[in-house]
């Protein structure tokens, strides 16, 4: 439908809000867009690149960038309401809003949880390494993972440590939730599966490379979708982790994936990959290509998709709308 070239790599994902669409990108920028036509709407500069995809809510929206801040802007100006400074490396997590609570990680090692009205720091956790892993909130726990190769629980309201899961590798895969399950990726190639409350491991599967992408979970039968740099795309019973099929998609599945309908929605190629990259509709009855959308450049960006449209940004510097008319 339409194309807009931010002008720099986005990795970051599009977040639609109405009518509107906000978007980071590697040419030092927050973008505001309409959301159906692609037209400019603000542009928001910063001293650094925007990995991580923003989230909006109260009227602001909520991201951070390599300059070593986190910014809340007011959502129809791009005007500053606050800003907080961060420690060293920046910040490359996408941050969750509950409770009036916007939670994050950033390079320097630590969580953070700030008034999301205020930009007060509530609190702060050290993990033992840099946290590109966006936090998932449930039952009063915020799950996480941090290039220490650890997922951690902490108590939302104190950010004290409950429990500890620990992989071989560096965790920048985020965590899905569903029920009392916890499912995250790591680099040592697994997707594993732990108990909310308590951390303990349920199972654990191996793919045969690293796991970057985030799970999707289909709540209504119980199914999780997620990539690996082995170039597949699984389907995976969340009670026991067995696999129930693989799709090779000819290069690294990079993005977190999305369930919409019969579909997943999933970006792949790039380096190391037999194709140079493309948008994919998986069936998730099977894991045939129902479609893909030629790019020509890696797509890690994750798809959003209301109703029939669906947005993603590309290594090719455009942010795109496409028409999904599949059945």
């Amino acid at each position: 439908m339409w194309a807009f070239d931010t002008g720099g790599t986005v990795e970051s994902s599009p977040t639609v809000v109405g009518d509107w669409l906000y978007c980071g990108t590697f040419a030092n920028h927050l973008f505001a867009l309409d959301a159906h036509t692609g037209e400019e709407r603000w542009r928001f500069p910063v001293e650094g690149l925007v990995r991580a995809s923003p989230s909006v809510a109260c009227g602001l929206v909520y991201f951070g960038a390599d300059d070593n801040r986190f910014y809340a802007l007011e959502a129809e100006t791009g005007q500053v309401r606050w800003s907080i400074e961060l420690g060293g490396g920046g910040e490359q997590s996408s941050p969750t809003i509950t409770d009036g609570v916007c939670l994050f990680g950033a390079f320097d090692h630590d969580v953070y949880a700030v008034d999301a009205l205020t930009g007060e720091v509530l609190w702060q956790f050290s993990t033992g390494g840099e946290i590109l892993s966006s936090p998932a909130v449930s039952e009063g726990i915020v799950t996480i993972g941090s290039r220490d190769g650890s997922i951690y629980g902490l108590e939302l309201a104190t950010g004290e440590q409950r429990w500890r899961f620990e992989t071989q590798d560096t965790v920048w895969s985020s965590p899905a939730i569903h029920g009392s399950t916890v499912v995250c990726g790591s680099d040592d190639g697994h997707v594993y599966a732990f108990d909310l409350e308590t951390g303990t491991g349920l199972w654990r599967f191996q793919t045969q490379g690293t796991v970057f992408s985030s799970a999707a979970i289909a709540p209504e039968d119980g199914v999780l979708y997620v990539g690996s740099d082995d170039h597949h795309l699984y389907a995976l019973d969340l009670g026991n982790g067995s696999e129930i099929w693989r799709r090779d998609l000819k290069g690294r599945v990079l993005g977190s994936p999305a369930i919409v309908g019969d579909h997943v929605y999933v970006g792949g190629g790039g380096a190391g990959g037999d194709e140079p990259g493309a948008l994919f509709a998986v069936h998730r009855e099977d894991g045939r290509v129902v479609w893909r959308f030629e790019v020509g450049a890696t797509v890690w960006s994750s798809p959003t998709l209301v109703g029939s449209s669906l947005w993603f940004g590309a290594h090719d510097g455009l942010l795109r709308c496409l028409r999904d008319r599949s059945p």
